[in-house]
């Protein structure tokens, strides 16, 4: 799943052939550049104990890596208009190794706190840039697939990332198992540097009368509240899972993050499947769906029990990814097909900064107090209630254009 986006150029005519390389090399820096964020969650738990952290005080380094990225992604395009998008893909890789040494050096809440910020601003700086690569390597018929194996790096990251730590926390301490992560990013940034192929153009500058005109867009925010609870059910559970499983139920370490990456190779399909649902039901239908299946099983999760906790461990995330696919074509939907990236940009920025920020914080400070699952489920009721936020959105058109766009 990609709950983040950025600019596109047009394609060259080329096929997968030619651009399989590249396509391999971006996805490959998607993956680390995610995962770098992701990897905090099956390390929480270790990270408490070494360092005398709260709970309130670990879910807060999420809300820091939320805002870093939140600013990144609206100011990338400035950078990428100043530069090129292939030296802000280099940038972006070499600071996010650093960024990721620096929470790995970290000796102080405040010292990893800033780290975290800073990661999130690294991190932040690479999708705009990476999508107008590709897209620029790919003739457009192609554009859909390569898009799609793209995509596949968050949905592995989710997967994989807490296996990876808990390989790496049997011979590393958190601190060791970060610096792996950091050395991975640096690696990439200079392979890239030598290797990669594409983005020698430079982004257009943002058009802020256009922008302006899209954040007072009454429907986009409405779409963006149903965006952001869903972005909370699936990231923000996600980045407290661990730390939920070991402190409250008592589980292993171990067995807390091989179930968390089991539970999420449902998404790897789900991502497919979703374009199929949207299609034959349409953005509106599919998204009222699955809202209503994740507020459900997300509500259940935070009262579960026993074997019930397991089963919505797997439940609970299961259909997420349908959601995104129809969330994306609803964007498109809201306005002229020329400002549909500055939508996208806006939802994505808010729901991230809400969902992989607020949301597990605010967990994290309800856990503090004993009640890590009256938090989640807080989460699923208030993803119940932003179903009254769909009806009457227009999805069945896409408006006409209405001027030049900027991004």
């Amino acid at each position: 799943m990609t709950i983040e986006a950025g600019g596109q150029t047009s394609g060259e005519g080329r096929g997968l052939e030619n651009a399989a390389r590249p396509l391999l090399f971006l996805t490959c820096l998607f993956f680390f550049n995610f995962a770098s964020r992701m990897v905090l969650a099956p390390l929480l738990p270790t990270m408490e104990q070494a360092l005398g952290f709260s709970h309130a005080a670990a879910g807060s380094l999420y809300l820091f890596i939320a805002l870093g990225y939140c600013i990144s992604m609206l100011a990338a395009g400035l950078v990428a208009a100043a530069l090129d998008h292939r030296r802000t893909i280099i940038i972006s890789a070499a600071l996010t190794g650093l960024t990721t040494l620096a929470l790995a050096l970290g000796s102080s809440l405040w010292a990893i706190r800033l780290a975290a910020l800073a990661l999130g601003l690294a991190c932040g700086l690479y999708l705009p840039s990476g999508l107008a690569t590709l897209s620029s390597l790919v003739g457009r018929s192609y554009l859909g697939r390569a898009l799609a194996v793209h995509e596949l790096a968050p949905a592995l990251t989710f997967v994989a990332v807490p296996l990876l730590a808990t390989a790496l926390l049997a011979w590393f301490s958190w601190r060791g198992s970060l610096i792996v992560f950091a050395a991975a990013n640096l690696a990439l940034a200079l392979a890239f540097a030598r290797w990669g192929r594409g983005g020698r153009f430079k982004g257009e500058p943002l058009n802020l009368t256009l922008l302006r005109r899209e954040a007072l867009s009454l429907p986009l925010w409405r779409l963006t509240g149903v965006f952001t609870m869903i972005l909370g059910g699936s990231v923000g559970v996600y980045s407290l899972l661990p730390l939920f499983l070991v402190s409250e139920h008592h589980w292993p370490l171990e067995q807390a993050n091989l179930l968390l990456a089991l539970s999420r190779v449902s998404g790897v399909v789900m991502v497919l499947l979703g374009g199929w649902v949207t299609d034959r039901l349409g953005p509106g239908r599919a998204m009222f769906l699955v809202t209503v299946a994740n507020g459900v099983m997300t509500l259940a999760l935070g009262l579960a029990q026993g074997w019930w906790l397991t089963g919505l461990v797997f439940l609970q995330p299961s259909l997420t990814g349908c959601f995104f696919p129809a969330a994306f074509a609803a964007l498109a939907y809201l306005g002229p097909l020329e400002t549909s990236n500055l939508r996208v940009s806006l939802t994505v920025a808010t729901a991230m900064a809400v969902g992989f920020g607020v949301v597990p914080a605010g967990i994290g400070l309800l856990g503090e107090m004993g009640a890590f699952g009256v938090g989640i489920s807080i989460l699923g009721g208030l993803t119940l209630l932003s179903l009254a936020l769909l009806p009457g959105l227009a999805l069945g058109e896409r408006q006409p254009a209405a001027g030049p766009a900027g991004h």
